[in-house]
């Protein structure tokens, strides 16, 4: 028996493998130029993100925001926010990894996908000066309705396209023994199926929805299902990046590659329920949403908690770590903390109010910490400097308890029944504990733009010490 694929049993118990599994990607050196564009991409849509953030929370917190131009500039700037914060960084730093795991073939079509989701987001982010319309606040993708919004959202999803299907068409068979590395690599191509599930569910609603619907329930809807099923394809990326960041701070991950690569199928399988909720039931219906929900609920989370364990269990046992791998650690025990703040923190919500945010952010943040862990982790393989120094230990943990402090103010104002997706006037705060509540959370947004500003400074110094 094979004893990196199966525990050793001794005297009735399961202990670890004898020779754990390295999780390590194995990436080939012609492929770099393409996930450098790709992490550019992701890199400028965080500064723009950042810019927007800064706007943002201005805007709800109390006393400030009365000096701001009202309701419409706050819900204008969360718009171009969250789309640049989490649509376009994840799409970007999916690309790089997914140009890395590519086969030298069909890479004409990575640099057209590249060039097209840059166009797709230099529209959107302009588009609240040019043309701004109307925002419309809807979940997962919300948009501004304006033909340069709309119009740059279009060409970011066709390059999307691109990216997907040069990824499913060109990775690398699993051929050989199954190692850590060909586990990792699986993860990656079943991040691309789920994606291009979730591809085919934006144009299965774009081609059923109903016109009639008024703007918001139009685009709610529309997005919905492929919404859920894009959360599926960040979870895969997380449980790479947790793995290679647990592996990279020198720690023995108790999962063997045939666990590991069934644990991400599981997760792979989940996505299906998507195309069976679109059967099953016409998209307005509520069975239609409640069905997407609990697949992301039930299916989603079974993957996950046995490589959080097996990860908690590498980090403990693990003596120290190496001085170039503590921004990793940071960034890896900082996206585990607030992935599970947002998880536990969904299974409190109840009603419409800001718990819901929270819920998301916990968990949306937690992908952000892994991807920019990976980011640190993949810089010198792409021929840039290693990140160094306290300011690199230090980013994670800084934009980690921003983020912590923003999601309890806001788990602590939904106790009060502060509404989402309202700011100022609107936010209607009657007691000093919802005043408190928000105050937290505008100084932790403060506190975690601070930490997004620092990690593009890490990286900026690593990029320029690559080039010395």
């Amino acid at each position: 028996m094979n004893a990196t694929a199966s525990p050793i049993l001794a005297r009735g118990r399961t202990l670890l493998p004898s020779k754990p599994a390295e999780y390590e990607l194995h990436f080939e050196a012609s492929r770099q130029a393409l996930a450098r564009g790709w992490l550019w991409l992701g890199m400028l849509a965080l500064l723009g993100s950042g810019l927007f953030s800064v706007l943002l929370v201005l805007a709800r917190t109390p006393g400030v925001n009365a000096w701001l131009p009202g309701v419409d500039f706050f819900r204008t700037a969360l718009v171009v926010h969250v789309d640049l914060s989490v649509l376009v960084w994840f799409v970007a730093i999916a690309g790089m990894l997914w140009s890395l795991n590519a086969r030298p073939r069909h890479e004409a079509w990575g640099w057209i996908a590249l060039g097209g989701a840059g166009a797709g987001t230099a529209m959107m982010a302009f588009a609240p000066f040019l043309d701004p319309g109307v925002p419309v606040m809807a979940n997962y993708i919300p948009v501004l309705e304006s033909r340069l919004f709309l119009g740059g959202l279009t060409v970011f999803a066709l390059a999307s396209v691109l990216l997907v299907a040069r990824s499913l068409t060109s990775t690398p068979r699993l051929g050989g023994a199954l190692d850590g590395a060909a586990a990792l690599h699986f993860g990656l191509y079943a991040a691309a199926v789920s994606a291009a599930v979730a591809l085919a569910a934006f144009a299965w609603s774009l081609a059923v929805v109903p016109i009639a619907l008024d703007g918001k329930a139009y685009w709610e809807v529309l997005f919905w299902g492929g919404g859920h099923a894009l959360q599926f394809t960040w979870t895969l990326l997380m449980l790479v990046a947790w793995l290679s960041l647990a592996q990279a701070c020198g720690g023995r991950v108790p999962l063997s590659p045939r666990v590991t690569l069934l644990l991400f199928a599981i997760a792979l399988a989940a996505v299906f329920v998507t195309p069976y909720a679109y059967l099953a039931h016409d998209v307005a219906t509520v069975e239609h949403r409640v069905l997407h929900t609990w697949g992301m609920r039930i299916g989603g989370g079974l993957a996950i908690f046995p490589v959080v364990l097996a990860v908690a269990i590498a980090l403990a046992t693990r003596q120290g770590v190496a001085e170039a791998a503590r921004p990793l650690r940071a960034a890896l025990l900082s996206s585990m903390l607030l992935f599970a703040a947002g998880g536990v923190i969904g299974m409190t919500i109840t009603g419409s109010n800001v718990k819901i945010p929270a819920h998301y952010h916990g968990c949306i943040v937690g992908v952000t910490l892994a991807l920019m862990g990976m980011v640190y982790h993949l810089l010198p393989r792409l021929g840039w400097g290693r990140p160094r120094g306290r300011l690199a230990v230090s980013q994670p943990y800084v934009y980690g308890l921003g983020q912590l402090m923003h999601i309890v103010g806001l788990v602590w104002s939904g106790g009060y029944g502060v509404q989402r997706k309202v700011a100022g006037a609107e936010q209607v705060l009657r007691s000093p504990g919802e005043v408190f509540g928000m105050g937290l959370m505008g100084m932790g947004g403060a506190v975690a733009i601070l930490g997004g500003l620092l990690f593009l400074v890490v990286v900026w110094r690593a990029l320029r010490a690559g080039r010395a």
